[in-house]
């Protein structure tokens, strides 16, 4: 698939300016030679030269590029799956076809022939499908066929949905084998196991810490075990039925706990990432024994066994445990870590083994699958190469002799639309097959992966400190020093490229998509004037659970990253050890380079706050501390489970409720920069521009607005701006559309060091973003994906211009929407620009007040206000309709559609929220 960049003429202007425009300069090529070591032009910084001007979607002589920084272009033959993601998958027991479970794309199951190489079947909850079931919700692993193929149960939240399996492959007559959850613990069931004779069914039940025996005809409940935390796939040796805990095992006294789904598991302080892995061990010759334990890495996840052997996938530690089932203990452990430049973010989910002793394990974050040498249990294995997959391999199996592997995301969210852009929830999966080459042809490969991730050789250069250096913004190596002392992180929620910056000639964008536009962001838009635009960088992530994780731990761990099919365990993983990787955070890392930090409410979780301490209130409140410098009149309380950043949070700046303006957190920021200074990185969440909230979908993202621009003018004309740089993101992209792709952003880099006056359209991401940060502060970067990531350089300026910002008066009225005015009066705003755009009027025509009112209801049963607020609850498809039809004056139909929906009948509505959240 390919897009074609639009291409604009030289010499264009911004500000009246002309862009200066930094020149794609030449990849690096890399060969791997061995398991640890590469040759490489001795460059660091790779993936930035690597990538050029080129986009998402755009198909290279590296492969196709996608969101995550990187290149796909899997080994074999590849079949693209437009019904979603694949969270799991299985072969049937004859190789002839695999049922995968599917999430974000109006389906549960999908049925593949493997024969004849195509898609044969969708189930779900829509009215077209055939058979129909009653929910859409998936858990991280199955469906897994009987022995004899004739039944597939599908693991859901509170049980499975067990299905016929007719004889041309096809599934029929779903029957609910429910699964009663404990008080608010839902079922959450994992890998289902068959007895031999297939009259029992055992089941991981993930959300109550146990495995459980049903009747595989009547569904009853006969036994029940109780393992370790979140147990998650299973597999039986003899009499032996093994269970990984991705949580590990239970907490004993004295251990120091992080909580997750209700249950404290052992956890570090610090990183709030889980500090035990296990595989439980049921003996079902004696039933009534309790199941003894086995400590294997870090969220073990896969299991799979044969020949005296378990294999264990434990995704945190990057590493398979090989437990010799005989001895009933760990005798090997091998590493998963193909590139020495950095440990851990290679995820390791899926193995197998083939008939000639090729162990193959998949790399989820690496687009790779690693391939060893195996003899038996003892004996080391050997490392032969990689072979690239599609985005996120998740599963892999054997059929006959082809190879098969199930890729999460497919070729990135590339689905085709008939709308008039892209949107993140367009997504795709796929299946690749192969019969597996030689060895030599598998380390030809090799190169090939290290290509497509940026893997090179320096890329994480350390001080030297017999060689001292000049003060340059973006150092080259980590702990050389930079002009720049502090850094700003202001992240903000689910905005695309063209939403705001579509109506600014000066880039790539389409007008005909710009909701909120100049006249909502003025100030967002005289930044990109005065300090740059930036028109081809990218979100990684889907939803807020994704974005914040990309920015706080440069990655989604495995665990919300599998957990998307149901989000019933967690979705702010800000409040779930299992959702924390073990190397830490944005901000831990800082500490640990001796940087100081200070939180306004980024991943933070809870929130208190008055019964009076409405939106309006909030607004006069904010009116009032900025007139007279008072303190503010109402006590909020925002906070985290980790310690580690609640010891660096001010709790007065709230987190994610959109009944808090953004121009109120500014206030509360603004009085603790006058009293205490900056630290060195400092990270906010305004998350305004979310909407949904008590005012107009445009007078929350003006709100937004205003307090960045205000912030902004704030630190420029203060004495650390000299050595200050701004950064503004978005969690992700998901709340619109977009012309290039739906992961397309705005950002801004705002600082005296940053390219002024310039349209920069290098492949920039999120990963690059916190690559270039933690470059300026001397942290060293988390895992592979950000130690691969290049340094934003071209945004940076060794010639700074102190000219500072002054911020612009909003145009539309915060107020606008509110059914009831604030006490001291609706907000009336400066006069408009005359060469703007109409500033949008939520004012509802009388032929649509009936459907605006279906809407509204809607809208206060989506959590999008008060201390139990949860950001992306609303059905992204519905909430992106409605913040249209607001923006449109509800006269315009959604783009690609000719009416304008109620909720019900939204297309697209099918896409799950995190209802169970």
């Amino acid at each position: 698939m390919q897009v074609t960049r639009r291409r604009r003429r030289a010499g264009r202007g911004l500000a009246g300016l002309l862009a200066r425009r930094v020149g794609r300069r030449r990849p690096v090529v890399v060969t791997a030679v061995t398991a640890l070591a590469v040759t490489a032009a001795g460059a660091a910084f790779a993936s930035t030269d690597q990538f050029g001007h080129d986009q998402v979607g755009q198909v290279t002589r590296n492969g196709q590029v996608i969101s995550s920084d990187q290149y796909i272009a899997p080994y074999g033959d590849r079949l693209v799956l437009n019904s979603g993601k694949i969270m799991s998958s299985s072969v049937s027991p004859d190789g002839t076809h695999l049922a995968a479970a599917v999430t974000d794309g109006g389906s549960a199951l999908s049925i593949v022939d493997l024969k004849n190489w195509k898609e044969q079947q969708l189930v779900g909850t829509a009215a077209t499908s055939n058979p129909r079931i009653a929910s859409n919700s998936v858990g991280q692993e199955g469906p897994t066929y009987s022995p004899d193929g004739k039944q597939l149960w599908l693991g859901q939240t509170d049980g499975y949905t067990r299905f016929t399996v007719n004889d041309d492959g096809s599934v029929g007559s779903p029957t609910t084998v429910a699964v009663p959850a404990d008080g608010a613990k839902h079922a959450l069931v994992g890998e289902p196991v068959f007895s031999a004779d297939g009259s029992t069914v055992y089941a991981a039940v993930n959300g109550q810490n146990r495995v459980i025996a049903l009747d595989a005809a009547t569904g009853a409940i006969k036994q029940s075990w109780a393992v370790g935390n979140a147990p998650r796939d299973m597999v039986q040796v003899g009499d032996k039925l093994y269970v990984s805990n991705e949580g590990g095992r239970p907490a004993r006294p004295g251990d120091t706990t992080i909580n997750s789904y209700d249950t404290q598991v052992p956890a570090d302080p610090r990183t709030a990432a889980t500090t035990t892995g296990t595989v439980s061990v049921i003996d079902l010759a004696k039933p009534d024994a309790a199941p003894s334990s086995i400590t294997v890495g870090l969220h073990p996840t896969a299991l799979y066994a044969k020949k005296g052997a378990l294999f264990v996938t434990n995704t945190a530690t990057n590493d398979v445990s090989v437990i010799d089932t005989a001895k009933g203990k760990v005798v090997q452990t091998i590493s998963t870590k193909p590139w020495p430049e950095a440990s851990v973010g290679y995820e390791p989910d899926a193995v197998t083994l083939t008939g000639d002793g090729r162990l193959l394990v998949t790399l989820g974050r690496a687009n790779a699958v690693a391939v060893y040498r195996y003899i038996s249990p003892q004996e080391p294995v050997s490392y032969i190469g990689l072979l690239p997959t599609d985005y996120f391999p998740s599963e892999i199996a054997t059929a006959g002799d082809q190879v098969v592997v199930s890729n999460t995301r497919g070729i990135d969210a590339r689905r085709p639309t008939t709308k008039a852009g892209h949107a993140t929830h367009d997504t795709t999966a796929s299946v690749q097959h192969f019969t597996l080459p030689s060895d030599r042809v598998i380390r030809s490969q090799t190169s090939k992966v290290f290509r497509q991730n940026g893997w090179t050789h320096g890329a994480v250069e350390k001080a030297n400190s017999r060689h001292r250096t000049k003060a340059v913004p973006v150092p080259q190596r980590i702990g050389d020093p930079s002009t720049i002392k502090h850094v700003f992180l202001i992240v903000k929620e689910n905005r695309t490229y063209d939403q705001l910056y579509g109506d600014m000639p000066e880039g790539n964008g389409d007008p005909a998509l710009t909701e909120f536009g100049e006249n909502v962001t003025p100030n967002q838009h005289a930044l990109a004037r005065q300090f740059g635009l930036y028109d081809n960088t990218y979100d990684i992530g889907t939803n807020s659970a994704e974005g914040h994780n990309w920015l706080m731990q440069a990655d989604d761990p495995e665990y919300t990253e599998s957990s998307a099919g149901e989000y019933a365990r967690s979705y702010d993983t800000e409040d779930d050890a299992l959702g924390h990787q073990r190397s830490g955070f944005l901000w831990t890392g800082a500490q640990d380079a001796g940087r100081s930090v200070r939180d306004f409410g980024e991943f933070q979780q809870f929130l208190t706050k008055p019964a009076d301490a409405s939106w309006q209130n909030l607004y006069c409140d904010a009116k009032n501390m900025r007139s007279t410098g008072q303190d503010t009149a109402y006590d909020l309380v925002s906070s985290s489970p980790i310690p580690s950043l609640n010891s660096v949070s001010v709790p007065g700046f709230a987190k994610f409720d959109t009944s808090v303006p953004d121009v109120y957190r500014a206030e509360i920021w603004k009085q603790d920069f006058e009293k205490n200074g900056p630290s060195n990185l400092n990270m906010f969440w305004l998350s305004s521009d979310h909407t949904g909230g008590p005012a107009s979908s445009p007078a929350q993202v003006a709100d937004n607005d205003l307090a960045t621009g205000r912030i902004v003018d704030t630190i420029s004309h203060s004495k650390y701006w000299k050595d200050s740089a701004i950064f503004v993101v978005e969690d992700d992209s998901q709340a619109g559309l977009d012309h290039v792709d739906g992961h397309r952003a705005p950002i801004q880099i705002i600082s005296p060091w940053a390219r002024h006056a310039t349209v920069d359209s290098h492949y920039y991401s999120q990963i690059t973003m916190i690559r270039t940060i933690e470059q300026i502060l001397g942290i060293h970067p988390m895992n592979q994906k950000d130690s691969a990531a290049t340094p934003m350089t071209a945004a940076f300026t060794k010639k700074p211009d102190y000219t500072p910002f002054t911020a612009v008066p909003n145009r539309t009225a915060l107020t606008d929407g509110l059914k009831t005015p604030p006490p001291c009066g609706v907000d009336t705003p400066a006069a408009q620009d005359p060469n703007a755009a109409a500033v949008p009027s939520t004012k509802v025509p009388a032929a649509r007040s009936g459907l605006a009112a279906e809407w509204a209801a809607w809208k206060s049963k989506q959590r999008l206000t008060g201390p139990h607020a949860v950001p992306d609850y609303a059905n992204p498809a519905q909430m992106n309709h409605f913040t249209w039809y607001e923006t449109h004056g509800w006269k315009t139909p959604y783009p690609g559609e000719k009416e304008i929906y109620a909720p019900k009948d939204v297309p697209g509505a099918f896409i799950p929220s995190t209802d169970t959240d």
